[in-house]
């Protein structure tokens, strides 16, 4: 299956260098360009790519108000990965509670950036644990822990669901989580899914990201 890819950043060298990296691959094709977040939701309803690599910083519309346009006017929005040159950034932190799947550094070599684009195409998130831990310790008390608790609260996790959580938090796997637990992969699939729903998160980042802001685990 190929994978259809549109990078959105006001820097030509790096839509360059990223179109360069993707397009490598036989199975990744670049559909498009842009160069700020304003233009984004017309070009994803004209290409309909299956991820967005976007900068999370840029001129008139940047990634962090990007992404939250994409995910709430396109019916069947793509994947998004933003694109930074600071990791310990408050921008990214703000990029994954808007319901980015994970980010990815300027610096990142090739073949993380190809593994990237691929995993979130997947369905899965592109989750650095420590990072993520870092950023909610640094910006997630200022942003309405209330209301993530809340969600917890609604959420009536299982004890099960509870521990999957905890294990998501770390980055593990589902596969690891499987051997951690000793159940099937199929049944942490399952649990995963029923967190997700639970939760109401797009995806493990939000629901990791639920878990740090309302309390559930402490950050550090």
């Amino acid at each position: 299956m190929t994978i259809t890819v549109l990078l959105v950043d006001d820097e030509p060298l790096v839509r360059a260098g990223l179109r360069a990296v993707l397009e490598a691959q036989p199975d990744i094709v670049v559909v498009g360009e842009a160069a700020d977040g304003a233009a984004v939701i017309p070009l994803v309803r004209q290409l309909r790519p299956d991820v967005v690599a976007m900068d999370v910083r840029m001129p008139l519309m940047d990634g962090i108000e990007a992404t939250r346009a994409v995910l709430r006017t396109v019916a069947e929005p793509p994947k998004i990965i933003v694109v930074t040159t600071f990791e310990n950034d408050e921008y990214v932190y703000d990029a994954l509670r808007a319901g980015a799947d994970g980010f990815l550094l300027k610096r990142a070599r090739p073949a993380e950036i190809v593994h990237a684009v691929r995993l979130v195409a997947e369905g899965g998130s592109l989750l650095f644990p420590a990072t993520v831990r870092q950023l909610a310790a640094e910006y997630g008390g200022r942003s309405g822990n209330v209301q993530a608790r809340a969600v917890l609260d609604r959420a009536r996790l299982t004890e099960r669901e509870a521990e999957v959580l905890r294990l998501m938090t770390r980055g593990l796997s589902n596969g690891e989580i499987s051997a951690r637990l000793t159940v099937g992969t199929e049944t942490v699939k399952s649990h995963v899914s029923a967190v997700l729903a639970k939760l109401g998160a797009r995806d493990r980042t939000q629901a990791v990201i639920t878990a740090y802001e309302s309390g559930f685990v402490t950050p550090g």
